[in-house]
């Protein structure tokens, strides 16, 4: 039996760029979001399981239907709507300041990663407002496929462990539960965009001070570009299963 040796110094990949030529920050980054999109997984379908076994759910409907600065107006899921797409448009700012790094455009990361800084405090700021709504709101719950209206006043939240029912306190057979993986869940994407705010304002006074032009490489601005898709993809969840659903 014959065997082959394979001289010394042959490299085992001839056939062009190597699949395995990613550097070790990207390889770690792929790391933390697989392990990070096993949590929000993990949080969705406890959600989900929630959702499907209780009678007493708040109504997307009716819940989410306020819009900033328009009165009473009834306006289901268009203030959302409206988060949705300033998340998006900062996805895509962040897709040109990448592109704008592979070119080692200095002034182009710049301006890119700026919008996607404004986008992403935009966002903030608009679940400020939903979350302060939703805590001092007066808001309807589906109840054995009837709307009732719980909170009637601010003294107390609605999605606390009691709510003022008709004229008396109450506890709440199901909405408690809903409020509780509403703020946490959307809490927790919340703490995600902020965190991403924070990086991509590090990779812009980095951006700013030319510490990448001294590299040679614009590789950071990629990595801080693959967490702000995987807060953009994880919003895309959450939407469809408290917005939606």
């Amino acid at each position: 039996m014959s065997t082959t040796t394979i001289p010394a110094g042959t490299k085992w990949w001839s056939g062009g760029k190597s699949p395995f030529n990613i550097s070790y920050g990207k390889v770690m980054m792929w790391y933390f979001l697989m392990s990070d999109a096993f949590t929000f997984g993990a949080f969705l379908i406890s959600y989900g399981t929630i959702r499907f076994s209780v009678n007493h759910w708040a109504d997307p409907n009716h819940v989410f239907n306020a819009f900033p600065f328009a009165g009473h107006a009834n306006l289901p899921l268009a203030f959302v709507s409206l988060m949705t797409f300033i998340l998006i448009f900062s996805s895509v700012t962040m897709v040109l300041a990448v592109h704008e790094g592979h070119q080692m455009n200095r002034k182009g990361v710049e301006k890119y990663m700026l919008l996607t800084i404004i986008g992403g405090l935009a966002f903030l700021g608009c679940q400020a407002w939903e979350w302060t709504h939703l805590i001092t709101g007066t808001h309807d719950v589906l109840v054995n496929g009837k709307l009732e209206q719980w909170g009637t006043t601010v003294t107390k939240n609605p999605w606390g462990p009691e709510v003022l029912h008709n004229g008396q306190m109450v506890a709440t057979p199901g909405p408690i539960a809903f409020g509780g993986y509403f703020f946490g869940i959307t809490g927790f994407h919340g703490f995600h965009v902020f965190s991403g705010v924070v990086i991509n304002i590090v990779m812009y006074i980095k951006t700013k001070l030319g510490h990448f032009d001294q590299r040679g490489h614009y590789e950071m601005i990629e990595k801080a570009g693959l967490y702000w898709h995987f807060v953009d993809l994880v919003w895309v969840f959450v939407f469809l299963c408290f917005y939606l659903v």
